[in-house]
């Protein structure tokens, strides 16, 4: 059975107007797509005490020169979340975290929203990582 938490997060989702193209309440989550803001198979899990927010933007590559400083760099200047590695899957991702017990619309679609900015400021720096170096198998 699903906490309390998962029905308030999918009416904030849809409140929003984001498309949620798929759920499961097992493991209370969902997945979020909206192509004009850069969102791509966002996943919103709710892991109370926090909501958490992850997008794989990337491959990390095979020779990555100084990705990991820019990173850095772009993590200073964002809203909300950073950009993080998954040293297993080998993946950059965008991860923010949020208190759900207090959650609203506000924070949510600023966290949203948050990572829309930080792709179209940074999405063709990023890709170029990918185009000059094979990313990793």
């Amino acid at each position: 059975m699903p906490s309390e938490y998962f029905g308030k997060v999918k009416s904030l989702l849809l409140d929003l107007d984001h498309a949620i193209t798929h759920e499961d309440e097992g493991q209370e989550l969902f997945i979020v797509n909206d192509e004009d803001s850069g969102i791509n198979n966002l996943i919103v899990d709710c892991e109370d005490p926090l909501l958490v927010l992850e997008q794989i933007i990337m491959p990390i590559p095979q020779e990555p020169g100084n990705l990991f400083r820019r990173l850095l760099q772009m993590n200073r200047l964002l809203v909300h979340g950073a950009f993080v590695l998954d040293e297993e899957t080998q993946t950059i991702l965008f991860r923010d975290t949020l208190r759900i017990e207090n959650l609203d619309s506000n924070e949510l679609e600023g966290s949203i929203e948050a990572l829309s900015l930080a792709l179209a400021e940074n999405a063709g720096e990023l890709l170029s990582y990918t185009k000059s170096k094979r990313a990793l198998q």
